[in-house]
Parts: structure tokens; C-alpha cells; sequence
């Protein structure tokens, strides 16, 4: 999903031409005639989502030297590109002091606005993943800073809000990957008690014979390896948040002492003399059915109903499609960061790619999926020669309805120009579909006899025209063969001479 600008000035013509070239550039673009408009747009959370702004100076109601400080005041970091039809450094200086990333002087040239804006949106992504990190590492993350677009999504953070606002006990369910940390973290870091330590524990991960004493603790000599006196989880997180993760991993006898503490607000240490008073909200997480669990006797009835008090459903990934271009701009952003690479955009085909997938691993899966892609990039543009393993599963699940697999770039690039890829006549039958109903390359023919090899040539290179969108050096280098051996193959097929000739366009396209 492309970024959206706000353009913001007087001047009818002026704003027509910043929302064409924006529009040109591929981002999407919204106009307003003042400042009180925009103000309005930017404050009222109804509109969409803004990602930049382009805004002019000089206006008849509200000037942009005073929506710049109503954004200040209410605490926006939208990034800001004013325009001004006088370029003397005075205005230059208010305007950056006031909160502005960049400025452009009328009429701006279609270059100047695009560098400004790429530079502007790259830098305020970067900026927001960093802030992101830090109040993740600060415990105070927010609702704010979970990445979604889908309705369903929105839903379940508009319930965990309320969560938030109370002590009440969480349980968070959904499957591995979806999630669930992210929300528990959100409700603490929006709750009173955001301050204190957030403590996670995954249960699944604690061997048996130790979940007591990572959990309550032990005194020193309390068991063989016992050098030392530990505190335990739930006195680390006191006056915060312990957050039980696969909490239907507990063993039984673990699970009487989990209740008692929740029950007594007190934990007994391995080998202690008395009890520890301990003051913490818990929120516990499963991607299995505890209600099945009780009915088999894994899992403690008195303790599902003590936990299970305000259930939050955690949809996976497949179900909030809308999600995906999202999370893959923000993990473009990080990973290449971390991994210094300069990556612009994720092609077409590859978007659709990472659309199909049912992602069984969630969120997670995806984010690895993207960390693998970045690692292995070699250019600027990440296509489904990097994504191997989900190429080799053929997009087995559709697109969900509605959804679209647009090409999705890091914030502050331009989206690439989509052009359906199409195919000469004189190739023959139609390429070869990603469509996961087609049938696979074939090499039998219909008699039962295999094909001739020239039949499967001429549909690998009609399948390799169609997947890389007719570009046909990249058609080339993935066969592995050379430009001029591939236009050779090309004649022999039937193709007319001169048709695809080294010195004709590179691309296949008819339109």
C-alpha cells in the first residue's frame, strides 16, 4: 500500500500540480485548501493515514509556520516539506526550527519533490523503527505501535485498550507467531503500571524439573546446583507485569503454586521458611485450547477460570491479509538497517508471492522470510528469486478476497509502474500461470510418450517471459543463458526477426 501525502496550499494550480506529481511518483495524495483543513485532516484520526506532508507557507487562514507548531503542540511527527515562493534563508530558518524536515521553492521541479519526499519518508521510517525499539526496550510500548490495517486486527486492540485501563487478568490466545507478546506488551506500557518492570516467561521453554524455581524462586543449597539464592519471575516483575507465555505448558504440580499465588498474592520459594508478598498483574498467553486441556486433564480448571477472565483472540496472519504489504515496509525498513543494505522495493511478483502465502508461522515467518530476502538481495529490489521456499510451494493458497498484491517499497521510495506482463502471439499457447489451479510443467505428453525437449524448452521460456514480466535480461540471467542465445531460442520458436533483436526494447510488453 503506497504512502499518503498531504498537500496543503491556497493556490488551486499549485496544489493540483504537487497532488500530479505525487501521484506520478506513486504515492497516493489527498489536497486541502489551508491550514485549518489540514489540521482538521491530521487531528480528527477519521481521515487516512498520513504519511508526509507537503505544505505551504504562505496562506490567507492559518500559515504553515502555525501548522507546524498546532502539529508540535499535538505531539505529530508526520514529516513536513514546506514550500515557500520566496527561498530567503529567514523563512528557511522559522520553518526548520518549527519542525520541518525540508523545504522546496516554488514552482518545485518534479526531481527536487521527489528526492525531498524519498529522503523525508525514509527518515521518518527509520526514525519511528528506532523509537519503536526503544520503548520496547523501555516497557512502554503502545497500541500505537502495533503495525495494522485490518479491520479485524483494530477490533482486537480496541479490547485490549480496555484491558489495558483495568488490572484485570488477560489471557491472549491465538496461534505461535500471531502476536500475542506484542499485545501483552502494549497493555502494559498502556496501563499504570507501564513504569514498572515487564517480565516474559515462556513456559514451554522451562525443563519441569525448574519451573518452580524460575517461577517462585529458591534459597541457596535448596537443590543439588543451587550455589545461590535466586528471586524468581514473579518477584522480578513485582509492581509490574509478568506476562506467562504458553502458559498451558505448565506442569500440574507448578500450576497449584501458580494459583495460589495469583490467589494469595504471595509466592514460596524452592526451600524458603516463609512466603513472599508480591504485587503483579499477569497476563498469560496459549496458542493451544486450554478448554480442551481441562477436558483431558492437562490443565487445571480452578486455574483456567482464575486466568481466563479477559479472553483476547488473536486472528493469524492469513486472515488479516491487509496486514502484509505493512509489516513487510516495516521489516524492510529494519533489516536494512541492521544490515546496511540499500534495498528500494519489493517487486510485483514477489509481493503477490508473499500475499499467497497462508504464513503458518504468522507474523514471525514473515519476518524471517523478509530477513532471509534482505541477506540474500545482491541489487536494489527484492524479487521471488529470494523467497526459494515459498516459490517451491507454487502459491498454494489463493488471495484472500479483496486483497491486492501491489508492489510495496520502504518508506521514502517510489512505487514501481505495473504493467501486465503479455506475451508476442507468436510464442503460441498463453504463458504459464502462478496460478496455483494451473497444472504443473508436464512431461508427458497426451499419448502417454514424453515430450520432445523442444516443447519443454519453449514452455520453461514462455513460463521464465511471463514470471519476470518480460523483462528479458532478467529472463536471460535466471535461465542462465546469454541475451543473444535466448533471442536465438526466441526466432526458433517463431518469433518474427527483428521482433526481439539485442537492439530492440528490452521489455515484453504490448501495452
Amino acid at each position: 500500500m503506497p504512502e499518503t501525502i498531504l498537500i496543503v496550499d491556497d493556490d488551486p494550480v499549485q496544489r493540483r500540480l504537487v497532488e500530479s506529481m505525487a501521484r506520478r511518483f506513486g504515492y497516493e495524495a489527498v489536497a486541502v485548501e489551508g491550514g485549518d483543513a489540514a489540521l482538521k485532516l491530521l487531528l480528527s484520526g477519521h481521515g487516512p493515514r498520513v504519511d508526509a506532508v507537503v505544505l505551504d507557507l504562505v496562506m490567507p487562514d492559518l500559515d504553515g509556520l502555525g501548522v507546524l507548531a498546532e502539529m508540535r503542540e499535538a505531539g505529530l511527527t508526520v514529516p513536513v516539506i514546506v514550500q515557500t515562493a520566496h527561498g530567503g534563508i529567514d523563512n528557511v530558518i522559522s520553518a526548520m526550527r518549527a519542525g520541518a524536515v525540508d523545504f522546496v521553492v516554488k514552482p518545485v521541479g518534479a526531481e527536487r519533490l521527489q528526492v525531498s519526499l524519498r529522503n523525508a519518508l525514509a527518515t521518518s521510517a527509520l526514525a519511528t523503527e528506532v523509537q519503536r525499539l526503544k520503548r520496547s526496550r523501555d516497557g512502554t510500548l503502545s497500541f500505537k505501535d502495533v503495525i495494522t490495517r485490518s479491520p479485524r486486527m483494530q477490533a482486537v486492540l480496541k479490547t485490549a485498550e480496555k484491558a489495558a485501563a483495568s488490572a484485570i487478568p488477560v489471557l491472549i490466545e491465538g496461534e505461535s507467531g500471531v502476536g500475542k507478546e506484542l499485545i501483552a506488551r502494549a497493555i502494559h506500557g498502556s496501563g499504570e503500571r507501564r513504569a514498572k518492570p515487564f517480565v516474559a516467561v515462556n513456559c514451554g521453554a522451562i525443563p519441569d524439573n525448574l519451573v518452580e524455581s524460575t517461577l517462585f524462586g529458591h534459597e541457596k543449597g535448596a537443590f543439588t546446583g543451587a550455589t545461590e539464592r535466586h528471586a524468581g519471575k514473579f518477584v522480578e516483575a513485582s509492581g509490574g507485569t509478568l506476562f506467562l507465555d504458553e502458559v498451558g505448558e505448565l506442569p500440574l504440580a507448578a500450576q497449584v503454586k501458580l494459583l495460589r499465588a495469583l490467589q494469595e498474592g504471595e509466592v514460596d520459594p524452592v526451600g524458603g521458611r516463609k512466603s513472599v508478598k508480591v504485587d503483579v498483574r499477569v497476563i498469560s498467553a496459549s496458542n493451544r485450547n486450554l478448554i480442551a486441556a481441562v477436558k483431558e486433564g492437562r490443565f487445571r480448571e480452578d486455574l483456567f477460570y482464575r486466568l481466563h477472565v479477559f479472553p483476547i483472540t488473536v486472528p493469524p496472519l492469513r486472515e488479516r491479509s491487509e496486514d502484509v504489504p505493512e509489516l513487510v515496509r516495516h521489516f524492510l525498513v529494519r533489516f536494512n538497517a541492521e544490515e546496511g543494505k540499500r534495498i528500494r522495493m519489493i517487486a510485483a511478483d514477489a509481493m503477490t508471492l508473499l500475499a499467497r502465502c497462508p504464513w503458518p508461522g504468522n507474523v514471525r515467518q514473515l519476518e524471517n522470510a523478509i530477513f532471509r530476502a534482505v541477506v540474500l538481495a545482491e541489487g536494489d529490489e527484492i524479487g521471488t528469486g529470494e523467497f526459494p521456499q515459498l516459490t517451491a510451494q507454487a502459491t498454494k493458497t489463493p488471495l484472500a478476497p479483496g486483497s491486492e498484491a501491489a508492489p510495496v517499497a520502504p518508506a521514502g521510495t517510489e512505487a514501481p509502474l505495473m504493467l501486465e506482463p503479455e506475451v508476442p502471439a507468436a510464442l503460441g499457447p498463453a504463458p504459464i500461470s502462478l496460478d496455483p489451479q494451473r497444472p504443473a510443467l508436464s512431461l508427458l505428453g497426451s499419448a502417454g510418450d514424453v515430450r520432445p525437449l523442444a516443447d519443454i524448452e519453449a514452455e520453461v521460456i514462455r513460463f521464465a517471459i511471463a514470471h519476470y514480466r518480460g523483462q528479458m535480461s532478467e529472463v536471460a540471467r535466471k535461465l542462465q543463458i546469454g541475451r543473444s542465445t535466448l533471442y536465438r531460442k526466441l526466432d526458433d520458436l517463431g518469433v518474427e526477426d527483428g521482433e526481439h533483436s539485442p537492439s530492440s526494447t528490452d521489455t515484453v510488453a504490448a501495452g
